[in-house]
């Protein structure tokens, strides 16, 4: 099971302190600078890629690695990492044999990233596809898939017909809400970032937010138990905040019927995670295959087949794969952080305000 289960990302690490090389090697040249048959050629001359945080299990990222293995003989290794340790790998490998090739970080950390010059810069020709709020504009990072954050309710627990389908009705159950790690965990911050958005904030002012979940410990409704699907299977939860995907994932390994999913029909917030490449990447043109890969309509299906849901929008999915994922319809009001360099430094603090106006409300 991929370690960003719980989605850790400790953003603070990612500002320690260190000197960057000036000069990079191949894979730092312009967004544009390479066609696609250079790519492809000289990827196959490196023959491996090298990821982290893009394990077998985790969104079937299987399925791509699988692909480009098959289609371009470029074999494949991953280690197991949560956004925070990726980066820091990314930044302690240096110019090496060693260094990772590109990694699946959350949008929140990736301007962090940009700014301290680990990421190298490349425009596929999906660039148009993608949209605006999950891109940087100079190629440093896009988005890969997206989540969106909805309420699981076990139905060994709590009737089918108490599941709440909204923030107001989750506030005014009888059930205990669990959301994880709101000092660590992106999935609980971006959890208190939808709750703020349903009730007048945004990321700019996550008090409604922070509120509404000290009214629910007030009321000895907050849950302690991680969210993890281990948790979820023993019977520890009742209703959980999380993302679609993980939602989904879970529910299928269990069992789908014992779940309720349900997507808040008065405010969601869709964000992504984003394929990045390496600067000091061993490997940059296989880097560069794969991040493109991932963005064409096979990698993209394949991503739906691990319930994530497509960046681009324009891809037609199998009826079957479609059938996994909860329709678009359901996502009846969803908010995008407009600002993710103010979104990243309210996370840095978010665990600090959770402890103040939270779990020291009662």
């Amino acid at each position: 099971m991929r370690k960003r289960n719980k989605y850790l990302v400790t953003l603070a690490a990612l500002f320690i302190m260190g000197t960057l090389s000036a000069c990079s090697n191949s894979s730092s040249a312009s967004a544009t600078s390479n066609d696609w048959n250079t790519i492809v050629k000289q990827a196959k001359k490196e023959g491996k890629v090298v990821s982290v945080g893009m394990p077998d299990t985790w969104a079937n990222w299987v399925g791509t690695w699988n692909d480009i293995k098959s289609k371009f003989g470029i074999s494949h290794t991953d280690t197991d990492m949560s956004s925070a340790q990726e980066l820091q790998k990314f930044k302690s490998a240096g110019k090496s044999s060693s260094a990772p090739d590109i990694g699946d970080i959350g949008l929140n950390v990736a301007p962090t990233a940009k700014k301290e010059n680990l990421l190298a810069a490349y425009k596929t020709k999906y660039w148009k596809d993608i949209p605006s709020w999950a891109k940087d504009k100079d190629g440093y990072y896009s988005a890969g898939y997206t989540g969106s954050i909805v309420f699981i309710t076990d139905t060994k627990n709590v009737s089918s017909s108490d599941a709440p389908t909204s923030w107001k009705q989750l506030a005014s159950g009888k059930y205990k809400v669990a959301i994880g790690d709101v000092s660590t965990a992106a999935q609980a911050q971006y959890s208190v970032l939808a709750a703020a958005f349903a009730n007048g904030g945004s990321e700019k002012n996550i008090n409604p937010g922070l509120n509404y979940f000290a009214k629910l410990q007030k009321e000895n409704r907050l849950s302690t138990v991680d969210t993890t699907i281990e948790n979820l299977q023993k019977g520890e939860i009742q209703v959980a905040v999380m993302w679609d995907f993980n939602a989904l994932n879970y529910a299928h390994q269990i069992d789908s019927k014992r779940y309720k999913i349900t997507v808040p029909t008065d405010g969601t917030v869709e964000s992504g995670y984003a394929e990045v490449i390496n600067k000091n990447a061993a490997h940059p043109y296989a880097a560069k295959l794969a991040r493109s890969y991932i963005l064409s309509d096979a990698g993209q299906i394949n991503l739906a087949k691990g319930y994530a849901r497509p960046i681009r929008k324009d891809v037609k999915l199998p009826a079957a794969v479609k059938a996994k994922l909860i329709p678009e319809s359901e996502y009846k009001k969803e908010y995008h952080v407009k600002d993710n360099n103010v979104w990243n430094k309210e996370t840095l603090k978010l665990g600090q305000e959770w402890k103040n106006k939270v779990t020291g409300a009662n």
